[in-house]
């Protein structure tokens, strides 16, 4: 599947919250959502290589899994 991120999640990953959490980590963290996700939906808990922890939103559109925003913990 063809992980899509947006200009904004990629912005946020220079937020000091966000220090540590790479693009590879947002790859994986997507990748691992099980099934298909009709609405922009919130997934908790993942943890980047660094050790932080990290919460994505994505969907699913017909070009992939476009993921909206990073939330760091």
């Amino acid at each position: 599947m063809r992980i899509i991120i947006t200009e904004h999640a990629k912005k946020r990953l220079k937020d000091l919250r966000q220090e540590g959490i790479t693009i590879a980590d947002i790859t994986a963290a997507a990748t691992n959502i099980p099934g298909r996700i009709p609405t922009a939906t919130r997934f908790r808990g993942f943890i980047a290589r660094s050790g932080r922890v990290f919460d994505i939103v994505a969907k699913d559109i017909p070009g992939g899994r476009l993921v909206i925003t990073i939330i760091g913990k």
